[in-house]
């Protein structure tokens, strides 16, 4: 089976971490969101993957490469100029074309059964089949409708809470048979939600909806982006965690942590990086590699990436610090820090 993953979003909302990193390479755990997807697709059996690029499309190619390394295929389309979700899968058509396929957007992170999705889709003959899931705020989200089968028959559009009529959020999962391409239109800007599966229902093709109780979340606001790493190190969400777990939590290769270091919650300290003497870790920390803690730190609900100094006495709490910054002493309650 194959898949593909939407990975040629700008992630203007994250700005400024985005402004040299593309979203699909934003670090959850010290790993990049979409290594974690394509990590779950292999689990699964899917090995080929393609994936569409736009923004900074060099920094993706560079770091999956070929896909060898996690034990993928992975090809990538460049997408010179946008043409909306369902149009980045159009422009791939030759590569999916051939079976029942995938599509996951990029910024997402889930523990989802990809397999029992497939499974079901098949056995109840859809042509398109979406994961959904009970959201809270269904102002913020397209909610689906469904009958007792399951099908999909109708949408509200980020409904008032009073007048809306179901609270299943799309998860940006999909499973689509290749007909699909047969009700995009071959030229223009055309997406999944407010397009193609609105108009396969209304001439009642079979759209699935399939309700899902897996961790799922997307990392595209600074505040659901903390909120999602400090999951993973509660383990409410199936990762591979990277390091060797510890009294403290995860511990790379190669890291230091003084004696004299107080950890009260629980840390991932990534590869090579250091934690000194009187440093005082609260709550949820996530810190990457290469990355130096200085003496009498403060560090509380936040996460650091790699290649970045906390100097001697730094406080850094509730934040997002970006990679190769210096957080000097007196920085105190950074919301965030950009990339430089």
């Amino acid at each position: 089976m194959k898949a593909m993953v939407l990975a040629a979003g700008v992630g203007s909302r994250l700005d400024p971490l985005t402004t040299q990193i593309p979203k699909p390479l934003v670090p959850v755990a010290n790993r990049p969101v979409m290594e974690h997807l394509l990590r779950l697709l292999k689990h699964h059996g899917v090995t080929q993957v393609v994936s569409n690029l736009h923004y900074l499309p060099e920094r993706l190619v560079e770091y999956f490469g070929n896909g060898s390394k996690l034990g993928l295929d992975i090809q990538f389309y460049l997408e010179e100029k946008l043409s909306g979700d369902a149009g980045g899968v159009r422009a791939c058509k030759e590569f999916l074309h051939d079976e029942t396929f995938l599509v996951l957007m990029g910024d997402l992170l889930t523990d989802i059964d990809l397999s029992s999705l497939v499974k079901e889709h098949k056995k109840k003959g859809a042509i398109a089949t979406i994961a959904v899931k009970q959201v809270a705020d269904v102002s913020q989200f397209g909610v689906v409708l469904t009958n007792e089968q399951g099908f999909i028959t109708g949408f509200q559009e980020k409904p008032d809470p009073k007048e809306a009529l179901s609270n299943l959020a799309s998860t940006g999962i999909y499973i689509l048979e290749p007909e699909v391409f047969q009700y995009i239109p071959q030229n223009g800007e055309y997406g999944f939600g407010r397009q193609l599966f609105p108009a396969l229902v209304s001439i009642g093709a079979p759209v699935l909806g399939i309700e899902v109780f897996s961790y799922w979340s997307d990392v595209g606001t600074l505040k659901q982006y903390r909120l999602s790493n400090f999951d993973a190190l509660k383990g409410l969400v199936c990762l591979e965690m990277p390091g060797v777990r510890t009294r403290y939590g995860w511990v790379g290769e190669g890291s230091f942590i003084d004696d004299k270091c107080e950890v009260s919650g629980l840390v991932l300290l990534g590869s090579n990086s250091r934690l000194g003497k009187g440093v005082k870790i609260c709550g949820h920390v996530v810190i990457g590699d290469n990355t130096t803690v200085a003496d009498n730190a403060y560090i509380e609900d936040s996460v650091i990436w790699s290649n970045t100094c906390l100097e001697k006495g730094a406080h850094v709490k509730d934040s997002v610090i970006g990679c190769n910054c210096v957080v000097a002493n007196g920085s105190n309650h950074l919301e965030v820090a950009t990339v430089s």
